[in-house]
């Protein structure tokens, strides 16, 4: 998608945003939880990640993700994401008149929040409240160089405790993504030393079992279990080890092609009794879909095939899972 086309697409939308803002439901944290807790035990909620939608507009991209079979969308609301942060009053409004036009709930949002002092942050995340979100994905944090981690720890864990104040009163649940790499919550071990400094109920972990095998190898089970309490969302996509350039290198494939053992996986979240949101990411080669081009080089159809196999894989191996 062109520039310009983005620029029709806001403007097709804005000029709905006033109405889309009072004639919406606004669901409240309430009504959230009772509709995840209705569910069938045997059922999952399925939003797919927005960032994959990107070369279409809201309505296009709303239209194809109910006929595909998804529950909502992980909207992506961040610099280069469906919806700028700075335009957020008028074009988050916008996107969820598509979304529930399409019948799909506005639950998830991916954004880069952390600071709760910072206007934009606070524009945001009262717009999506009052739009009926619940959860969303904050910022990703590093360990600076020469400070000592622990002493990052306590100073990440009191921002988080001054971010779920602010969650607390919007009625939101805040959630940072377990990423490899040198991520803060890499390791995993780490985040609960993190999100200790809060209550744990208006923020917590968006877990990621793709970089939790990753970093963990075969020990990513103990660190589910030390990460088991905060865990609010998750995030399902998998990947394989392939040498590049005499490098090994984690490379993002289909789902079930991979290194996750995903009927272990969704076992174990049976066993804990974790039934929460779920977003599905697609982050292997879909023409540049993965990555959240405007442009793409793979057909729409294509892509949306992909999309639609790893979704029913996604269902059908929970089902599966004991």
């Amino acid at each position: 998608m062109q520039e310009s086309k983005k620029v029709m697409s806001r403007r097709k939308f804005t000029k709905l945003s006033a109405a889309a803002l009072t004639s919406l439901p606004l669901w409240s944290f309430k009504d959230n939880f009772q509709h995840n807790s209705a569910k069938n035990s045997k059922e999952i909620e399925v939003h797919l990640f927005s960032k994959h939608l990107q070369f279409l507009d809201y309505e296009e991209m709303s239209a194809v993700t109910a006929q595909m079979g998804f529950d909502g969308l992980d909207l992506t609301v961040r610099p280069k994401g469906h919806v700028l942060p700075e335009r957020v009053t008028e074009d988050l409004p916008a996107a969820v008149n598509a979304m529930t036009a399409h019948g799909l709930r506005p639950a998830m949002l991916t954004t880069n929040v952390w600071d709760s002092t910072n206007t934009i942050n606070i524009s945001l995340l009262e717009t999506a409240s009052n739009l009926g979100f619940q959860y969303y994905r904050t910022g990703w944090l590093k360990y600076p160089k020469h400070k000592k981690i622990s002493d990052s720890q306590s100073i990440f864990g009191e921002e988080a405790k001054d971010l779920e104040t602010l969650n607390k009163k919007l009625n939101l649940i805040g959630c940072y993504q377990n990423h490899a790499g040198n991520h803060v919550g890499a390791p995993i071990w780490d985040l609960p030393k993190i999100l200790a400094h809060t209550d744990n109920k208006n923020i917590g972990c968006q877990y990621d079992i793709r970089h939790a095998v990753v970093e963990g190898g075969q020990s990513w089970e103990l660190g589910l279990e030390v990460i088991r309490p905060f865990i609010k969302t998750i995030v399902i996509k998998d990947f394989i080890w392939k040498k590049q350039n005499g490098v090994w290198k984690p490379f993002n494939v289909p789902l079930g092609q991979g290194m996750v053992d995903f009927k272990k996986y969704f076992s174990i979240l049976k066993q804990y009794q974790i039934n929460i949101p779920i977003s599905l990411h697609l982050e292997y080669d879909l023409g540049g879909a993965e990555h959240g081009d405007s442009e793409i080089s793979m057909s729409k159809n294509e892509v949306f095939d992909f999309m639609k196999a790893d979704l029913k894989y996604l269902r059908e191996t929970w089902k599966q899972a004991k």
